[in-house]
């Protein structure tokens, strides 16, 4: 996908604050940060939105779920984070390309 800026990060055509990097996930800073941590973590394959995932994409984002607490230790998180994902226009999806925030620390903001 050559207009998505997540695969531009990915491909290292746009700087962003990597945490974690592994053959499946991209991990970096949120650039607009909700919280004192703000993650992303994203997959290495385009899928644009959570609903477009399919029965071969399981042991993806099982690795993607099962990467959170650890990246959330990471951070120092010990007291627990919030995680979101946003699916298309009515989900307040802003890029398509699937991600998950991980958010957490002393200023994580409410529901609103």
């Amino acid at each position: 996908m050559t207009d998505c800026i997540f695969c531009k990060i990915i491909a290292g055509e746009i700087p962003s604050s990597k945490i974690y990097e592994d053959e499946l996930i991209y991990v970096f800073n949120d650039i607009n940060p909700k919280a004192d941590v703000h993650l992303l973590i994203i997959p290495k394959q385009h899928i644009a939105q959570l609903d477009q995932l399919q029965q071969q994409h399981q042991s993806l984002i099982a690795h993607m779920i099962l990467k959170l607490p650890q990246l959330a230790a990471a951070q120092g998180l010990d007291s627990g984070f919030r995680t979101i994902i946003n699916t298309g226009p009515g989900g307040g999806q802003e890029v398509y390309h699937l991600h998950i925030h991980l958010l957490g620390g002393n200023n994580l903001p409410g529901f609103q």
